[in-house]
């Protein structure tokens, strides 16, 4: 794995994130989560990283943000975790 800085922004009860930490998880990418509900400064960075996105769950892999469903995400976040 590229040595990145990953944060996951997720929220209680959400099957995408639950989906999304298996996978950081099963690739052994070791991962910062930071729950934006009921948390305002957790939601204000991921806005300002995700350009405004306020659904979690939001992947910050290095720079780059990934988010929607778990669907939508895996293949990005596979493609920004494994070498290339």
């Amino acid at each position: 794995m590229k040595n990145l800085e990953v944060t996951l922004y997720t929220v209680p009860d959400c099957a995408d994130c639950e989906a999304i930490k298996r996978l950081l998880k099963r690739e052994n990418v070791p991962f910062t989560e930071k729950n934006v509900r009921g948390d305002p400064e957790a939601l204000a960075e991921m806005q300002l990283r995700a350009d405004g996105v306020r659904i979690a769950p939001v992947t910050m892999i290095g720079q780059q943000a990934f988010y929607g469903r778990f669907d939508e995400q895996r293949p990005r976040i596979l493609a920004a975790i494994r070498p290339s």
